[in-house]
């Protein structure tokens, strides 16, 4: 045998959903062999179980059956056994995420950390895998997508391939099915675009998009890029969004409306949400991928990773992808304030900010930030968004007080230098004293106020001294979600509930009742369905209060589970949360670095 662990994978019944794969050791432990299932997947801090989704396992060695025993949720024990060792087991994939495992007559997908079970003893030995075809002559033309190094692989892709280690293995995602591939360049690199499911769209101008991001950040960093090969694996679909970061390749799912179309000049806003998604996915390439917290210096993959510094790997990685869109020539700076302007409402609209530290945030993020409730926005921050405000603020901050000789851009040019030097994870503090190292300034009390505190951050001030200015006012609309305007100018203020809605057959469902407002006063919770105000039938809660104003008072009729309940209500004014920002004339001029 080749090597010491060896895998085999096959969509053996696309229509059920099921991949057939097993894992061979050539010398297993002698007194019994553990081989476990990953609880989780690097980039997604939730407990998935992916166990769960084996429907059946066995083991044998030379034609001979071996007793499995199930340890855990994820983990077996093989009996001793003389010889190789090969456990064969079949999965269920239907995870239309870029977290786990899909498989129908269409497509198929998969993580590692879904299908390939891990042996203890042999975290570090060399893996070999081969991906074989399926059965079925309907699916002949399926190809394969995947940044795995090849061994030997027929032209469709299906064969053999190799990586170093089990973590190298589960952190190069495959694609299978009939796709479009269109590829380019970057600093000389070959990066491609794989895009599956139904749509029609301008590929050519997707690569060319893409390659000036991907070109931005190489260069950002500095070359030449820390991979030889990069695919992007794209899958479009309904109202679907989302991306899962890998070493040498990236997991994208998207609206078919947000790709590029053939004759379109522009880029509309579907289209700039998805360069921004590809963007982010492409810096984790160094700022987390490399560059990451000592607790997942290695991936314990059975147990929670905590770490506080999740603000600083997604958040100040949030705060660059749109970023490198300006820097790279795809967007002009009034453009890029309408985007911050919508993070900081999106922000500001949040109670919990006023609850929950950036530091919690990230430490807490297996237990709430992944399992939100009704109750969230009013009890947590997101890392991602109040991160990438943090960063801004730090960025400006830096600039401000190093009189223009160093930025957020230094200290992020000097953690990727340290990480080439000792390829170490960052220890819970070090991150901060990197940047006052690299900055020559003391930071301390500014890490106190934005990452370890719920005070607001000082953005108006910062963005003022950069030729932005800044105000909070209230919406204009229910659609209003922040903007750049030529000049700043309130308008009337309007009535609301200070709810958060989702639609419903049966009226208007509040996904979230907000602390301090207008329906929790009434008593009014998240998960009631508001069917009428005032006596009228309501589909549309936003059009209902129109008609009404600051101080009006309404009785609405709620069902609350199959209770149909009644509540008095004193309607509020919309708070000052709709961030408004106007560039001056020479403003502006850290966007473009």
């Amino acid at each position: 045998m080749s090597t010491p662990v060896s895998y085999r994978i096959r969509p053996v019944a696309p229509e059920a959903h099921l991949f057939e794969v097993s894992v061979t050791l050539a010398q297993p432990a002698a007194d019994g062999q553990v081989l476990r299932l990953p609880a989780w997947i690097p980039g997604s801090y939730m407990i998935r179980e992916f166990a769960r989704h084996i429907v059946a396992i066995r083991a044998e060695s030379g034609r001979k059956a071996v007793a499995l025993t199930k340890l855990d949720k994820h983990s077996w024990l093989a009996a001793p056994a003389k010889g190789a060792l090969t456990v064969h087991y079949t999965v269920y994939a239907y995870d239309l995420s870029v977290r786990g495992a899909y498989l129908d007559g269409e497509r198929g997908f998969y993580n590692g950390t879904s299908v390939f079970l891990q042996a203890d003893g042999f975290e570090n030995a060399p893996c070999e895998v081969e991906i074989l075809p399926p059965a079925d002559k309907a699916l002949a033309k399926w190809q394969v997508a995947t940044s795995l190094p090849a061994l030997e692989c027929k032209k469709s892709g299906f064969g053999r391939y190799r990586a170093a280690n089990y973590d190298e293995l589960i952190d190069h995602p495959v694609e299978l099915g009939e796709f479009e591939r269109v590829s380019f360049k970057a600093c000389g690199v070959p990066h491609e675009f794989v895009v599956s499911g139904k749509y029609k769209a301008d590929l050519k101008r997707l690569a060319a998009d893409t390659k000036r991001i991907c070109e931005w950040q190489i260069r950002f960093f500095g070359e030449p890029a820390p991979f030889d090969r990069y695919v992007f694996m794209l899958f479009v679909g309904g109202d679907i969004y989302g991306g899962l970061e890998h070493r040498a390749s990236t997991a994208l799912v998207a609206s078919r409306d947000d790709l590029p179309q053939h004759g379109e000049a522009g880029i509309n806003d579907g289209y700039l949400k998805l360069l921004g998604l590809i963007s982010h996915e492409y810096f984790h390439t160094w700022n987390v991928k490399r560059m990451k917290p000592a607790a997942f210096t290695p991936y314990d993959l059975n147990r929670e990773g905590h770490t506080t510094l999740l603000w600083a790997f997604e958040g100040i990685t949030s705060y660059y992808d749109d970023l490198a869109l300006v820097r790279c020539g795809l967007i002009d700076e009034k453009r890029y304030l309408g985007l911050l302007a919508k993070t900081i409402t999106g922000v500001a609209r949040g109670n919990g900010r006023n609850k929950q530290t950036l530091a919690d945030s990230s430490f807490d993020a297996w237990s709430k930030y992944y399992r939100q409730d009704e109750n969230s926005p009013n009890s947590i921050v997101s890392y991602y968004t109040k991160g990438s405000l943090a960063a801004l603020a730090l960025d400006l901050y830096i600039r401000k007080h190093s009189r223009g000789a160093s930025s957020l851009d230094t200290v992020m040019q000097a953690l990727w230098q340290k990480w080439l030097a000792d390829g170490k994870g960052l220890a819970e503090d070090e991150w901060e004293r990197v940047a006052e190292q690299v900055t020559g300034l003391k930071l301390g009390k500014f890490f106190d106020m934005a990452i370890r505190s719920t005070r607001e951050l000082p953005l108006a001030e910062l963005l003022a001294g950069q030729g932005v200015e800044m105000q909070l006012l209230p919406a204009d609309s229910a659609s209003d979600g922040g903007s750049v305007v030529d000049e700043i100018v309130s308008g009337a203020v309007r009535p609301t509930l200070g709810v958060k809605t989702a639609g419903d057959a049966l009226g208007v469902k509040l996904s979230a009742v907000l602390d301090g407002g207008a329906a929790q006063a009434a008593g009014l919770s998240g998960g009631d369905v508001v069917i009428a105000v005032n006596g009228v039938r309501v589909s549309d809660l936003d059009k209902a209060l129109r008609r009404y104003r600051v101080g009006s008072k309404l009785k609405l009729h709620a069902f609350r589970r199959d209770e149909l309940l009644s509540f008095r209500v004193t309607l509020q004014g919309m708070p000052a949360d709709t961030c408004r920002l106007r560039l001056t004339a020479d403003g502006g001029a850290w966007i473009k670095g």
